[in-house]
């Protein structure tokens, strides 16, 4: 083997080093094994409800926040969730139930006007705030929450068609009383396994 020839080799081995190890610190940065722990998930916003209302980051200050990102026209997992958080709320003690604002963030702002929204957060709990807002205001929030979206249409149909569905993150976020991350909870929790996960963490925190 010619000297050049190791140097190429050893060079392209470095670059796959570097490479493995970048991925490597933000798998680490964006997951824990608990589902909860510091992170880097959370922070400003600015949206509308479904009362027309422009919201943000600070008018949830002073309560715990339970948020999923998703979208009206999601014919499975959205609606599964936001049933969830609904029943998860609804076990639990209501001075801590109370304790707690749920929100649900659209990833679908062409479709999910405000209209849209108010029809369809209802249904799932009183007390749950429903946002949206233009395409820039909503990868805003997407990102400073690291939830991935994009629209996905089925073979042969139309990009110019409104028929398409949201490819997204599926989790529940809980977040503090000072906005802060605290866990998440995976597609799949049982609504009284986060009960649970959410009591714990006031009985804690207060």
């Amino acid at each position: 083997m010619s000297k050049k020839t190791l140097v190429i080799i050893l060079a392209i081995a470095l670059v796959l080093g570097i490479g493995l190890t970048y991925r490597l610190m933000m798998m680490g940065s964006e997951t824990t094994s608990s589902g909860s722990g510091a992170a880097a998930i959370g922070g400003p916003f600015e949206l509308v409800d479904q009362n027309g209302q422009t919201r943000t980051e600070q008018d949830f200050r002073g309560k715990y926040m339970l948020i999923y990102f998703g979208y009206t026209y999601c014919p499975d997992v959205c609606p599964t969730e936001l049933q969830v958080m609904g029943n998860a709320l609804d076990a639990l003690d209501p001075e801590i139930a109370n304790e707690v604002t749920p929100v649900f963030i659209s990833v679908d702002p062409e479709r999910d006007t405000v209209d849209a929204i108010a029809a369809y957060v209802p249904h799932f709990h009183e007390r749950m705030v429903g946002l949206t807002g233009t395409l820039e205001q909503t990868t805003a929030a997407a990102k400073t929450f690291r939830v991935y979206y994009a629209k996905a249409y089925a073979d042969g149909e139309s990009k110019d068609s409104d028929a398409y569905l949201m490819d997204h993150s599926s989790f529940v976020y809980l977040m503090g009383r000072d906005g802060s991350f605290i866990r998440h909870f995976n597609y799949g929790t049982a609504p009284e396994d986060m009960a649970k996960g959410i009591a714990e963490v006031i009985k804690k925190n207060g």
